[in-house]
């Protein structure tokens, strides 16, 4: 399979999608969560751990150093990752539990793996959806709700009629949610669980440390092993990968992996527990790091790494457990240089690592400090595979090939770029970032576990937040009432664009 990919008809927009010719590279989007932009060595040089597989990653391709996940939170970023579009579009984005759904995703709509199915692509998902499903009981009534209650409910007999493989996959295998965490604790095949949960969950037997308690109570399948989960996974990506060369050599693939690492509750693995000095979750992160490196190491002998464009990243920052522990227990910092953690609107809530490497393409080494979001992943995946996205199809994303290609000496690939923390928006364009509300727009600073690390209030009595991320990368000085002519700017463009993009 050959690599070269003409970039002579790329559109001079800042979100145009190229038309590329030749044969299109394989492409291996990994998706870790809630993996903070201090938790990697190559981000962060004060890591407490070790991470050489994802480190060699970024040697090896392009290190993103001001990429940002749509959300704060994991549900409305693995939409926007999909459909390249905010969530906001889609209206109201629960967080799912369980059983939660249906699917927020449009059976109509454009996905990222329709696009790449559309260009002949074999499409593959392992690992967690959290993008909604539609569970049934015995009297064909939806279960809409993920509580308990509602996952005993659940008749098994019944395929999902929303399930992955409805949205652009060939193939799926995994988890509705949050593998470690909801109340299903079911592998989901296709469209179906073939080995329903069986009894409840018995915590007692599960790993006591201050990281482990993230668990809802919920049902088990017998054949679901929370501690060995990402080991599934892994396992069931690697025979997609070596099925599909064996049996389609010539057909380009995408596979689409999402961990359950590094999510609370960190439960590594049997052969990862005690292998750094940074505690449970730090062995979660290790954990990730031989994941990333297994994956990588199965394109090498299948002899497709060359053909193959690796892009990971993570749907938000740290949790809070996580950060406040690992601070305080190991020295380690998942947020660090940032401001901030999971749910806020400040850097450490959605600034996250983004590493591509496309051999022969992408400069081993290089770095890009273009501000750039996951949104931009189906734009730029066109671009590759030569698709042309229809009027109205991921309206927020934009065409990272040149960047890619070329580097920072290409024009900006945004004129300015959205956040979402829950349900208040920030804005950033250039150096300027400028937050529509009060506060961290997630967490509760006043809380015992938080207030360490709330800052002093250096413009009391402002409704909004404005920085200067090149002066001021912490965020820790408002200059709201300072420049009252960026902030009447920056929020007329985020209004704007909140009323273009309504459902």
């Amino acid at each position: 399979m050959t690599l070269t990919v003409s970039i002579v008809t790329l559109l001079a927009s800042v979100c145009g999608v190229a038309r590329a010719a030749g044969a299109h590279p394989n492409i291996v989007l990994i998706l870790a969560d809630d993996l903070g932009y201090g938790d990697l060595s190559c981000y962060n040089a004060q890591s407490k751990v070790p991470t050489p597989r994802i480190d060699r990653l970024a040697r090896e391709g392009m290190r993103f150093t001001d990429a940002h996940s749509p959300s704060t939170v994991c549900t409305p970023t693995r939409y926007s990752l999909l459909t390249g579009q905010m969530p906001f579009r889609a209206g109201r984005v629960p967080v799912f539990t369980g059983a939660g759904g249906p699917c927020l995703i449009r059976e109509e709509q454009l996905t990222l793996p329709r696009m790449l199915r559309n260009r002949g692509y074999a499409t593959a998902m392992t690992g967690k959806w959290h993008v909604g499903l539609s569970f049934f009981d015995a009297e064909g009534q939806p279960v809409t709700r993920g509580d308990l209650d509602s996952v005993k409910r659940i008749d098994f007999t019944r395929a999902i009629p929303d399930a992955p493989i409805h949205r652009g996959f060939d193939r799926f295998f995994g988890t509705a949610c949050c593998p470690g965490t909801d109340h299903l604790y079911a592998f989901i095949v296709g469209d179906r669980i073939p080995v329903p949960p069986a009894r409840l969950l018995d915590k007692s037997k599960l790993p006591k440390h201050p990281y482990a308690n993230d668990n809802r109570p919920g049902m088990i399948a017998p054949d679901y092993d929370i501690e060995e989960v990402d080991m599934v996974f892994l396992q069931k990506s690697k025979e997609f990968l070596a099925e599909h060369v064996k049996r389609q050599p010539a057909k380009p693939f995408f596979l689409y992996h999402a961990t359950s690492a590094v999510h609370l509750p960190s439960f590594a693995a049997a052969q990862f527990r005690g292998k750094t000095e940074a505690g449970p979750h730090g062995d979660f992160i290790h954990e990730l790091d031989f994941i990333v490196g297994e994956l990588l190491d199965t394109l090498e002998r299948l002899g497709v790494a060359d053909d193959t464009l690796v892009m990971l990243s993570s749907d938000n920052g740290p949790e809070v457990t996580s950060v406040a522990r690992m601070r305080a227990d190991y020295g380690h910092d998942g947020a660090r240089p940032w401001r901030g953690m999971k749910r806020d609107d400040w850097e450490g809530g959605h600034r996250v690592p983004f590493i591509v490497r496309w051999p022969g393409r992408v400069r081993p080494g290089s770095t890009s400090a273009q501000t750039v979001s996951l949104t931009d992943v189906m734009a730029t995946c066109a671009a590759v595979c030569g698709a042309t996205l229809p009027a109205g199809a991921a309206p927020d994303s934009c065409n990272l090939l040149p960047v890619l290609l070329h580097g920072d000496g290409t024009r900006p690939a945004r004129d300015y770029t959205v956040q979402q923390a829950l349900a208040v928006f920030s804005i950033r364009q250039g150096p300027w970032k400028y937050l529509d509300h009060r506060g961290s727009g997630g967490n509760n600073y006043d809380s015992p576990e938080l207030r360490a690390f709330a800052l002093p209030d250096t413009a009391p009595g402002a409704p909004g937040q404005l920085y200067n991320l090149d002066d001021d990368p912490g965020e820790t000085t408002n200059l709201y009432f300072n420049h009252p002519g960026i902030v009447a700017e920056l929020k007329g463009l985020l209004d704007r664009w909140k009323s273009s993009a309504k459902p």
